[in-house]
């Protein structure tokens, strides 16, 4: 008596499906492991003061966003404050008037020298930019940095 494969596209299906899966694997394991170069040494794209920034993101935060998000940008301005969070630190520039703020997050090889900066300082950061939102409750654009360092 011989036997028929009567599911020969169940198959080809399972194999379709283990391939996805491993292609999908690969894929999220380089996101998360991805490397970046250190920004305190790739060069800035635009240079600008933070209330010129900030002011900017508050005119039309969509067209900021297109023009800024993603792009090595060297910020200079006054610390407003420092935030201490776990090992790391926040730093932020503020619009004294209206209350908007830039916040940059540190890269893990700049933290030491950031944390020695105080409020009032004058500095030159220069990070990737991830975007300004704006909050309707507190009426204030809020931007942020990642991957900062101390421009010197």
């Amino acid at each position: 008596m011989q036997t028929t494969n009567k599911k020969p596209w169940l198959k080809k299906l399972l194999v379709i499906i283990l391939v996805l899966f491993v292609a999908g694997g690969v894929i999220i394991y380089l996101i998360f492991t991805e490397k970046f170069e250190d920004t305190g040494k790739q060069a800035a794209v635009f240079s600008i003061s933070a209330a010129e920034l900030i002011k900017e993101f508050q005119t039309n935060d969509s067209a900021a966003n297109k023009k800024y998000v993603e792009k090595i940008i060297l910020v200079n301005g006054t610390i407003a404050e420092t935030e201490a969070v776990d090992s790391a630190i926040n730093i932020k520039m503020k619009d004294t008037l209206t209350g908007s703020y830039i916040i940059f997050a540190f890269q893990q090889q700049h933290i030491k020298e950031a944390k020695q900066l105080k409020e009032g300082d004058n500095v030159s950061i220069k990070g990737s930019c991830s975007g300004g939102i704006y909050s309707k409750i507190l009426e204030t654009e809020f931007i942020s940095f990642k991957r900062c360092a101390l421009n010197k």
